[in-house]
């Protein structure tokens, strides 16, 4: 389900179908598949859109034009609710930190983007640019402005930021997501700051232990929570790696639908890590059945990947909801014990 954040432009035919009234480029600048349903996506628009303007009420009589937020009880339920999209970078960079860095740090973008360029880091971003987001028009050549020149300008100020991370595959579309939502190089350059530096350490570090960590970390809260999940993977030798990875290095962009990815997001700002855990255990708890079905490692890949489309997950509020109640409890000092143990046992084998 794709949030309206301005009107899509609509055109009534005799025949009325949703297909006419519905743009077929997302308020975001995504192109809509070629079997998207038109019908389905307009009757959930209908009723979230009743939903959407509640909380923009209710958004705008809780923060009145304010620029800064202090983090409270009842912010932290409002964001779990939705952050209307004209609010959203304000409050990712109030939440995340980055409003702070930023103002700590006058100049720093542009003295980084300034600076001498190492021409590895350059080739190595270049080659991804074409391959971020063809789908989305915004980062098309053609496109006036062409976001692929700020993602380019916020890809390298980060490598030299962050010489020990420099630039990995994911980044491109992490960074992508960020110019969508805030339309701004500098706020995006400290968002990805503080969810590289700060709330996913060690994720985009040449050995990825931080990604390898929590890969294990949901195998560990799978077993315990889903046991027979767990059971169907240990049957048939699947490493988690293989059916989470992406989940977790690009932050569910590309395996979730772009509202959605969106809303986690704003949890993910707010709460930190522990959302993606949250997010992961609901999808898997809620899909039992059908993961358990696997006969084989080819099954288990699939059925993974099908947990990733249909209703559940294009009806956003509603999912939101689920991820914060079927997971039971999760405290991040269990998720700081199993990462120091699954850390000490990855360290292990690789040395």
């Amino acid at each position: 389900m794709e949030k309206k954040s301005k009107p899509a432009h609509r055109t009534r035919s005799p025949d009325g179908s949703a297909r006419d009234r519905v743009d077929s480029v997302d308020p975001y600048g995504f192109q809509r598949s070629k079997d998207f349903d038109y019908e389905s996506y307009e009757e959930l628009m209908s009723e979230y859109l009743v939903v959407l303007t509640r909380r923009t009420i209710k958004w705008s009589k809780l923060l009145k034009g304010k620029r800064r937020v202090q983090k409270n009880v009842k912010l932290k339920r409002y964001v779990r609710k939705g952050i209307p999209n004209e609010h959203r970078a304000l409050i990712w960079m109030a939440a995340s930190g980055a409003l702070d860095q930023l103002e700590k740090n006058p100049g720093c973008y542009q003295s980084l983007l300034g600076a001498e360029h190492d021409p590895k880091l350059v080739e190595t971003i270049c080659t991804d640019l074409n391959r971020t987001f063809p789908d989305n028009i915004q980062f098309r050549k053609t496109a006036n402005p062409c976001m692929q020149k700020a993602l380019y300008n916020v890809l390298l100020a980060y490598g030299h930021h962050n010489p020990a991370v420099g630039y990995c595959q994911g980044m491109n579309f992490v960074a992508g997501y960020l110019l969508i939502i805030t339309k701004d190089e500098e706020k995006s350059f400290w968002l990805m700051d503080a969810l590289l530096g700060r709330i996913l350490p060690d994720y985009y570090s040449p050995a990825m232990m931080g990604l390898k960590t929590d890969q294990e970390v949901l195998g560990e809260l799978v077993k315990v929570k889903i046991p027979g999940v767990w059971q169907t993977m240990m049957d048939h030798n699947v490493m988690w790696s293989l059916v989470v990875s992406r989940w977790f290095i690009c932050l569910y962009i590309d395996v979730l639908p772009v509202e959605t990815v969106l809303r986690i997001w704003d949890c993910l700002f707010y709460e930190g890590s522990k959302i993606l855990f949250r997010v992961a255990l609901t999808l898997i708890h809620h899909h039992q059945a059908l993961l358990q079905q696997a006969q084989s490692l080819p099954d288990v890949c699939q059925n993974f990947k099908q947990i990733t489309h249909g209703p559940f997950v294009e009806e956003c509020h509603t999912f939101l909801q689920k991820i914060f109640t079927e997971p039971g409890s999760l405290s991040m000092a269990t998720l700081s014990k199993l990462r120091a143990t699954c850390r000490t046992r990855i360290s292990a084998e690789e040395y």
